[in-house]
């Protein structure tokens, strides 16, 4: 995952709101959104999957902890053989309780570069870490963001989907209207001006290709592979009297950038699930 927004009790009827894209080469195998099962024994998790690798860049599990993981980008600086970042997606769902000691454990083992945010979408409580930028935080009420540098660091993409994210809670009057409006924001294709893009260390013309929300860039123009947007998920809570649903949504791309696929799932967290 390359982009992630949220806001954590900044709605009374929709106390978490996270938008996500995960940016990826076309041609890695992917399994959609579902229940799965990680392992023997194991509870099962709602997420994509990465076939390559293992793991996943986002999930959730039946209690309504929510995970995610982005990478960093460190042009020149891959470690093989280190385990995969999407493995802690998985140790966090499963681990029974996410602290401080716990983020910083994970962020210790040797990795290529990440940020892992953990949230309780049951409550309002919500932790990060990265392995390359200091100390764990706690977040509380308040909205945050990640792509693929350190938290809220405001490259021109989060800066703009965090402002459409508020936008979008404060206008939409139902739930329909509020998923399309946080959709709409995750296909933004417009890149950023040069004067506002980062440095680092890609090149001019990569720093612009990855600027939007939404990527694209056919094989023709990534060295043979096409890259961009993979899938666009948004997780909504909703809050409904004494009960708090869980409504995921994802929408899937093809390497033409042309839609793929959409899958909706709703749970109660602490329920059992529906077949």
């Amino acid at each position: 995952m390359c982009l992630a927004a949220w806001a954590i009790g900044q709605h009374p009827r929709w106390p978490w709101l996270l938008l996500s894209n995960r940016d990826e080469f076309a041609d890695r195998p992917t399994a959609p959104l579902a229940w799965w099962q990680p392992g023997q024994g194991v509870s099962p998790v709602l997420s994509g999957r990465d076939l390559s690798a293992g793991g996943t860049w986002l999930g959730l599990n039946a209690a309504g902890r929510l995970a995610l993981v982005t990478n960093v980008r460190e042009p020149g600086r891959v470690e093989a053989g280190t385990p995969s970042r999407g493995e802690l997606v998985l140790q966090a769902l499963h681990t029974p309780h996410v602290d401080a000691d716990w983020l910083a454990t994970s962020a210790a083992v040797p990795r290529n570069g990440f940020n892992l945010m953990v949230a309780e979408l049951a409550g309002v409580q919500a932790g990060w870490v990265s392995n390359r930028a200091g100390a764990p935080r706690q977040l509380g009420v308040g909205h945050h963001g990640l792509s693929n540098a350190a938290l809220d660091t405001p490259w021109p993409k989060l800066r703009r989907l965090g402002e459409r994210l508020q936008q979008a809670l404060q206008a939409s009057t139902d739930r329909e209207a509020l998923l399309d409006s946080a959709f709409a924001a995750l296909a933004d294709r417009q890149p950023a001006p040069d004067a506002q893009l980062p440095d680092t260390g890609i090149g001019l013309q990569r720093e612009r290709q990855l600027s939007p929300a939404f990527i694209h860039i056919p094989a023709a123009a990534a060295g043979g592979r096409a890259y961009g947007t993979r899938c666009s998920t948004v997780v909504l809570a909703e809050q409904q009297g004494d009960t708090r649903l869980i409504t995921v949504v994802e929408r899937r791309f093809d390497a033409d950038a042309e839609p793929a696929g959409e899958t909706v799932l709703q749970f109660v967290p602490g329920q059992p699930r529906l077949p």
